[in-house]
């Protein structure tokens, strides 16, 4: 993997240029041209308590627990790893996210993509990798994690030769990111995860494609990606609850 600037690098196979997946991640996703912004949505305060009743009629009762536990972590998290101790910050929040069972949407949702808020992920007890990748972003950043070092990156994973999202953060512009991953409970630098080849991130600011050999492509600031987008909106009308 080539990591020559601030975000991943393509590496191509000799002979085999990476726009097929491109091309296959764009179809899937639906994706325009930016994002919108999610304010103080996705947060573990923002729970409230008639959304908890309503997970509650569709999850059953335990959601309110593991819904707490979710505010108690936010809350118990010490001021020192907020402002300075990044790796245990990151390290934490990858491993109570992880303890979430892995379910794939089909088996959860009946479809075969479908991008769960923190709170549904938490309250059904279930998610997969863009649920994951998802809630540490929300979370990170009600820790006080500036946007601009987060980044929600879809790669392809090398060794089950499939589509796969992960968490990178970039704790300097120009440094090897630090990858959040539910495959992996380690959080390790990108340099060491060949298995990992970069496709496009994005976070509330922007979209950047990864090219071989040259700087990333931004394709926009202010339109969307369509499952994000009806992430944003879920969001929003959890807030009415």
């Amino acid at each position: 993997m080539t990591l020559t600037s601030r975000r991943y690098r393509i590496r191509a196979a000799p002979g085999r240029g990476p726009r097929w997946f491109i091309y296959l991640a764009l179809a899937a996703l639906g994706i325009n041209l930016a994002l919108g912004a999610t304010r103080d949505l996705g947060y573990s305060r923002s729970v409230t308590p008639g959304l908890v009743e309503k997970f509650s009629a569709k999850f059953g009762r335990g959601n309110s627990m593991r819904l707490g536990n979710w505010q108690n972590f936010v809350r118990a998290v010490p001021a020192e790893q907020r402002a300075g101790n990044e790796l245990v910050l990151l390290s934490s929040v990858n491993a109570f996210f992880n303890g979430v069972p892995f379910v794939s949407d089909l088996a959860q949702w009946g479809i075969g993509d479908y991008w769960a808020s923190p709170a549904e992920m938490l309250a059904s007890n279930g998610g997969d990798c863009e649920d994951y990748s998802i809630a540490k972003y929300f979370t990170l950043k009600e820790l006080g994690v500036p946007i601009g070092r987060l980044r929600i990156t879809y790669v392809k994973a090398v060794r089950l030769n499939q589509a796969h999202m992960v968490l990178a953060y970039y704790p300097e512009p120009n440094a090897v990111p630090l990858i959040l991953d539910n495959l992996v409970g380690t959080v390790k630098p990108a340099s060491e995860r060949d298995d990992l080849v970069p496709v496009y991130s994005f976070n509330d600011e922007d979209v950047l494609f990864a090219r071989q050999g040259q700087p990333d492509a931004r394709v926009g600031s202010s339109s969307q990606i369509r499952l994000w987008r009806a992430l944003l909106d879920k969001l929003e009308m959890e807030l009415l609850y």
